[in-house]
C-alpha cells in the first residue's frame, strides 16, 4: 500500500506528544500504511524517549538553522512515503480516520495538497475558537478557490513538495507561500473538514502577540502590497472584540470572557501590525524571539556559545 509518512516538528512537545502519537498508531486505513517522522529542533524533556517509544524515525536540526519551512524540507527528505502528511506536535487528531481522509484527496488526484479543520479542546481562548470556526468551517472544499493553507494540519504528495519546497527564509505562513505557488501553476488545493485535529495553543498573551507579528512578516513575502495602517488596527480590534462579545453574550458567558477576548484581540492585530511594519533582516535574537517564543535570553547566550565552540573545532579539522 502507499506510505503516508506523517512529519511532526517538535521542541520539548512532552506534554501532549504520546497522545498525538498513540493517536497516529491506531489510524485506520485500507489504502495507506503509515510512518512516523519527528524532525527535532534540541528537545531537552521527554520529547526524544517519546518518540523512540512509538518507533519513529528522527532527525535533527540545530536551533540556529531552524525556519519552519527549513526543519519541514529536512523532514520532507527524510521521509520515506509517497504522501507527506504535517501535523504540530500539539495537535491531537480528532478521529481514527484522518490520515485516511486527509490524504484521499491526493490520491484520487483532485487536489495537490490539502489541510484538515481544526479544533479547540476546554484551554482553547474564545476568540482563537472563533478563528477555528471561521477558517476551519464544518463543510469541506475539495478543492477549494484561494490559496489558504496551514501545516498544522496538512498533506501534500511527496512528487508536488520535490518539485516546489517550502520556502527556508519565511518566519511562518511557509504553507501559503507554498500554497500560492501551486495555485499560480494551476495546481489545486482541498480543505477537508473531515480531517479533523484538536490544536492545543496554550500561549501567554506575549506569544499570541509573537506569533501574529511573525506571521505578518512572512505575508509581506506572499502578498507585499497588504498594507496595515494604524487605523486598520483600531477598526479591526473594535469589530472583532464586537463581534466576539456578541457570540459570548448569545453563549451566556460574556462576563467570564470579556478580559480575554479584549486581551487575544489586541494582541492578534498589535502583533500583526507591528510585523507588517518591520522591514529589516532579522537579528539572531529576533529569530530566536519568532521561533522559540519559551526561550529565555540566558538560552540565547548558552546557544551563541555552543555556535563558538562549533566554528572553533570546525575550523580546527
Amino acid at each position: 500500500m502507499p506510505l503516508v509518512s506523517v512529519v511532526i516538528r517538535t521542541l520539548n512537545e512532552e506534554r501532549h506528544l504520546e497522545e498525538l502519537l498513540n493517536s497516529i498508531s491506531n489510524q485506520k486505513s485500507d489504502l495507506f500504511d503509515i510512518e512516523i517522522v519527528v524532525v527535532d529542533s534540541g528537545s531537552t524533556d521527554k520529547t526524544l524517549d517519546i518518540a523512540k517509544a512509538y518507533k519513529a524515525r528522527i532527525t535533527y536540526i540545530k536551533k540556529s538553522e531552524f525556519t519552519f519551512g527549513r526543519s519541514l524540507n529536512i523532514g520532507c527528505e527524510f521521509a520515506q512515503g509517497d504522501y507527506l502528511a504535517f501535523v504540530s506536535g500539539h495537535c491531537i487528531p480528532a478521529n481514527d480516520n484522518w490520515i485516511h481522509e486527509l490524504v484521499l484527496p491526493l490520491y484520487e488526484g483532485v487536489v495537490s495538497y490539502t489541510y484538515g479543520r481544526q479544533l479547540g479542546r476546554d484551554t482553547t481562548k474564545f476568540s482563537e475558537q472563533q478563528l477555528f470556526d471561521k477558517y476551519f468551517p464544518a463543510k469541506s472544499k475539495i478543492p477549494q478557490v484561494g490559496f489558504f493553507c496551514n501545516n498544522a494540519n496538512s498533506a501534500i504528495r511527496k512528487d508536488i513538495w520535490n518539485k516546489f519546497k517550502f520556502d527556508e527564509t519565511l518566519t511562518g505562513l511557509e504553507d501559503m507561500y507554498l500554497a500560492k505557488q501551486l495555485v499560480d501553476e494551476n495546481e489545486r488545493i482541498g480543505y477537508v473538514s473531515g480531517a479533523a485535529v484538536y490544536h492545543i495553543h496554550d500561549e501567554t498573551w506575549s506569544q499570541v502577540k509573537i506569533r501574529y507579528e511573525r506571521e505578518a512578516i512572512a505575508l509581506q513575502k506572499i502578498l507585499p502590497e497588504l498594507h496595515f495602517s494604524i487605523k486598520d488596527l483600531f477598526s479591526f480590534i473594535f469589530v472583532a472584540v464586537l463581534k466576539d462579545c456578541k457570540e459570548a453574550f448569545k453563549r451566556g458567558i460574556l462576563s467570564s470572557e470579556l478580559t480575554s477576548i479584549i486581551r487575544f484581540r489586541f494582541a492578534q492585530y498589535y502583533g500583526a501590525y507591528c510585523g507588517n511594519h518591520i522591514h529589516r533582516q532579522l537579528s539572531h535574537e529576533m529569530k530566536i524571539k519568532y521561533f522559540y517564543p519559551r526561550i529565555t535570553s540566558m538560552d540565547v547566550t548558552h546557544e551563541k556559545k555552543e555556535n563558538r565552540s562549533f566554528a572553533s573545532n570546525e575550523s580546527k579539522q
